[in-house]
């Protein structure tokens, strides 16, 4: 599965980055710090799934779905989130899944294991 890593935090990437690169079968294809670099990378790289930091999606987040989706079929969206509360307003936007910040990593790896799984026909 290739995946676009997007949070405004490098920190946090980097924490992602390591963690994913871990797993088999997880690919890091990219990192993007803003909407306009997340648009511009998805277009160039088509991912499998974006881990999506709420900060950067929240202002645009249905039509940031919506563009991302436009332009990558198929696309899958996980949000990532410090506020747990964002939970309703993240999945109402159309994002596949929403992890908390605060959680632990087998949280957003399960999240991730569902994401995969939902584009296989059995």
């Amino acid at each position: 599965m290739r995946i676009l890593l997007a949070d405004s935090q490098a920190k946090v990437r980097f924490a992602l980055r390591v963690l994913l690169d871990r797993q088999p079968g997880l690919d890091v294809v990219g990192e993007a710090a803003s909407v306009d670099e997340l648009l511009s990378r998805a277009a160039a790289l088509c991912p499998d799934l974006v881990l999506l930091d709420w900060s950067v999606a929240a202002p645009l987040a249905a039509g940031l779905l919506l563009a991302l989706r436009r332009e990558c079929p198929g696309l899958g969206v996980i949000v990532l989130s410090g506020r747990p509360e964002a939970r309703e307003a993240a999945l109402g936007a159309g994002a596949d899944d929403f992890v908390s910040k605060g959680n632990p990593p087998e949280h957003l790896l399960a999240a991730i294991t569902r994401c995969c799984r939902r584009d296989v026909v059995v």
